[in-house]
């Protein structure tokens, strides 16, 4: 089961470099990301989602390539690229992967303008390391389904106090 943890930043770029920490963290096994998106509040009060993973951009890829594929078979390459790169362009638009991007804008509604929120969607965490490496990191929880006792020691590790878990 995964876990989910909106925190909020006063910035765009505190939010994107925690998001990079906690992606860095991925790399040594600390913890398994499924997904992390960066909401900002934009001045005209619009809220932008900075996905990791652009489903429309990779669903034109893999339709270009089978568009290629199938074109050159019926020598006409050129018509089934575009077909093929149309097609799973509308195909990725339509497919949602990981948090809920209706969610993610009105929960981003509360921010101020200029504000940033960072959703992450964790499956797996060493939860005591993962905190450790946070502490201090500012920002505040707006959301998670964390049990209360994990999400009063990331509470305090953001605010830069050393928690504790229970066994």
């Amino acid at each position: 089961m995964s876990d989910l943890i909106v925190i909020a930043f006063d910035s765009e770029e505190k939010a994107e470099s925690v998001r990079q920490k906690v992606l860095s963290m991925q790399k040594e096994y600390l913890v398994e990301v499924g997904d992390a998106v960066v909401a900002v509040k934009l001045p005209n009060g619009h809220v932008k989602l900075n996905q990791m993973f652009h489903p429309t951009a990779a669903g034109a890829a893999a339709g270009s390539f089978w568009g290629l594929l199938i074109g050159v078979l019926f020598m006409m390459p050129l018509v089934g690229v575009a077909i093929g790169a149309g097609a799973g362009a509308l195909g990725g638009a339509m497919t949602d992967f990981g948090i809920n991007d209706k969610f993610m804008k009105e929960l981003g509604e509360s921010l101020r303008p200029g504000g940033a929120a960072l959703f992450l969607l964790i499956r797996k965490m060493t939860a005591d390391k993962v905190f450790e490496d946070l502490r201090g990191v500012g920002g505040t929880v707006l959301r998670t389904s964390l049990d209360h006792s994990r999400e009063q020691a990331l509470r305090d590790a953001l605010a830069g106090h050393l928690a504790t878990l229970p066994a």
